[in-house]
């Protein structure tokens, strides 16, 4: 596996600080919490979307679904109803 090395200039101290302050909530270095951050941010490539879209199509295959819209407009109702 190919590593490599990311220098970011110009971050606002304050922004490193807190980097700071969460990687030691979470018992790692600021280098270690960054890759984490970006992981999440970007870890999941293309294929795995698919993958993972695929998986849950076929875990829902068969379900009724009810249109979203519907669900919102039911919710708004109620909430309207509460308020008067």
């Amino acid at each position: 596996m190919l590593v490599a090395q990311l220098t970011v200039r110009g971050v606002d101290p304050e922004i490193v600080r807190r980097l700071k302050m969460r990687a030691a909530e979470c018992g790692r270095s600021a280098e270690a919490e960054l890759r984490v951050i970006l992981e999440r941010a970007l870890g999941t490539s293309a294929d795995e979307f698919w993958a993972d879209a695929a998986r849950l199509r076929e875990q829902t295959r068969g379900r009724q679904h009810t249109d979203s819209a519907d669900l919102i407009r039911e919710d708004r109702d109620r909430h309207a109803a509460r308020a008067e």
